[in-house]
């Protein structure tokens, strides 16, 4: 059994979804995994080449473009995100009796093991929370701790998708804790969201902006000094 198909709860069994970029996916099973000496391990460096590219060119339009070049980057990730999600849930039909909180630890533990290629821990803490840790994450040797904030981009696309399946949804995540940042694991919970939890959520994401911005700064200034 692959490690995404794996969880205890009854109802995980009947939740249905779609695998994200299937036609590559399926070529990569049937006529390369399946009838090569391919070494899927590589897949691994190909997509750390891939993030820490990504990374690179944040840091290089925010260095020279500042708050538009940032924007410009956050939009393109959450398109992204909000381009993975829809692939997930496109036509898919839920149990009547899924519970709001099944629905969205089960969709995190899709986009936790697919789509991020992570290993979690996934909680249903109660109907209104639901915790998980991701116990390996590609990025963790490689990241440094700031750069995991490309994730709330990602992410933030993902709860769109998520909203737009089920409208009534009304969790959001919450980051606690990344591995890059010393943490054992990285710790994250969702709940029912408040007007004050989106308040914190987006003023969160709007000091981190500024903080990369000002180094961005930083590096510009130290550029032009050497140059």
């Amino acid at each position: 059994m692959a490690h995404w198909q794996n969880r205890p709860e009854p109802n995980w069994q009947r939740f249905r979804f779609n695998q994200p970029y299937a036609k590559g996916l399926r070529r990569l099973n049937e006529e390369v995994l399946a009838k090569t000496d391919f070494d899927p391990a590589t897949l691994w460096q190909w997509g750390t080449m891939q993030a820490m590219a990504l990374i690179e060119i944040l840091k290089s339009c925010e260095e020279t473009f500042g708050a538009e070049g940032q924007k410009l980057v956050y939009g393109a990730l959450r398109r992204t995100g909000l381009d993975i999600g829809r692939q997930i849930l496109a036509g898919v039909e839920l149990p009547e009796d899924l519970s709001e909180a099944e629905f969205v630890s089960f969709f995190t533990t899709v986009i936790n093991r697919i789509a991020y290629a992570s290993l979690e821990t996934p909680r249903i803490d109660s109907d209104e929370k639901v915790t998980f840790d991701i116990d390996w994450c590609p990025h963790q040797d490689h990241y440094g701790a700031f750069d995991c904030r490309v994730q709330r981009y990602f992410v933030q696309g993902m709860i769109e998708a998520a909203a737009e399946f089920r409208p009534k949804m009304k969790f959001n995540v919450r980051f606690d804790s990344t591995i890059p940042a010393g943490a054992p694991t990285c710790h994250f919970t969702l709940m029912c969201t408040t007007g004050k939890e989106k308040a914190e959520w987006a003023d969160y994401t709007e000091r981190l902006e500024r903080r990369a911005l000002d180094h961005a700064a930083k590096r510009r200034t130290e550029r032009e000094k050497g140059s």
